[in-house]
């Protein structure tokens, strides 16, 4: 069982036949179809349908001898409804099976982005046929299992703006320190000090998360898992036309990063307002367009 199932809508699915019935479901009334023709010669198809906007299942497999579907495996999937970012992406494949992580390094979250390629088979289907592939952008969308509302941090508008020059200033110089800019290196080694500094002194009277705005952090050992903290900038709820089950769909702000969030109402604990923030952990998936 999916532990993503929950996200959109599928709560109650808890047993293999149940879940063998919403599987054949989707293998019935697909609204949506692709298919890739391997370079070895081996077909691979996925079967998707859309039970909310922008979510349900998918299933990856092929067509048997006899022309019925033969499944490898199934994925809960939620589409994001913005570009999150236009860094190059790297596209590796799971050792296991026949699905793709997106690889890229965002420096406003200052690690290394691994995410779920939702899109691999269109994906590669263009890459067979020699589409450019010097520049990408990508759509990211998180699935969260539980998660928790909290309240904002007091912020100046004065101290919005010095923020957000300090965010732009920092990501010019970690630009240039991966160019290998000694002075670049050195301001990044200084500015690093004294926020450890200023950090050390303020949580001795103060809770961290009034501290820390927002925070993106790999969790766990599945690479493509993250805790999060973020703003709240818009939401609205849909319904899973099969469970009927209601999902909030969150737009959040995370280190700069803008990215949607789905999670059932039932897991989301306290009220989702604009400006709040919403802290939890999130299967980080997406899409790769080519520019």
């Amino acid at each position: 069982m999916h532990e993503f199932l929950n996200a959109v809508g599928f709560s109650k699915v808890t047993n293999r036949q149940e879940l063998d019935m919403l599987l054949q479901d989707v293998i019935d009334n697909p609204s949506g179809k692709v298919e890739w023709q391997k370079k070895d010669g081996r077909n691979f198809v996925e079967l998707s349908r859309e039970y909310a906007e922008g979510m349900g299942i998918a299933i990856r497999g092929d067509y048997n001898e006899n022309g019925i579907f033969v499944p490898e495996y199934y994925f809960p999937y939620f589409c994001g409804t913005d570009i999150t970012t236009h860094d190059h992406v790297d596209v590796e494949r799971h050792s296991d099976h026949e699905a793709y992580a997106g690889v890229c390094d965002e420096a406003r979250i200052g690690v290394t982005l691994i995410f779920y390629l939702q899109n691999a088979l269109e994906f590669f289907k263009d890459y067979d046929h020699g589409k450019p592939s010097t520049q990408m952008k990508s759509a990211l969308a998180g699935l969260c299992k539980q998660g928790m509302i909290l309240l904002p941090v007091n912020k100046e508008e004065k101290n919005n703006k010095s923020s957000k020059k300090k965010n732009k200033d920092r990501l010019s110089l970690l630009e240039a320190a991966k160019e290998g800019d000694e002075e670049a290196i050195e301001s990044l080694t200084l500015e690093d000090i004294d926020t450890y500094s200023m950090l050390s002194r303020r949580i001795l009277h103060e809770d961290v998360l009034t501290i820390v705005n927002t925070y993106f952090m790999p969790y766990g050992i599945e690479s493509e898992q993250y805790a999060i903290l973020g703003e709240i900038l818009d939401f609205h709820y849909v319904q899973n036309i099969s469970s009927r089950e209601t999902i909030c769909v969150l737009k959040i702000n995370c280190n700069n990063m803008v990215f949607d969030v789905c999670i059932n109402r039932d897991n989301l604990a306290g009220e989702p307002q604009v400006g709040r923030r919403i802290k939890a952990v999130i299967w980080m998936q997406g899409s790769v367009f080519r520019l």
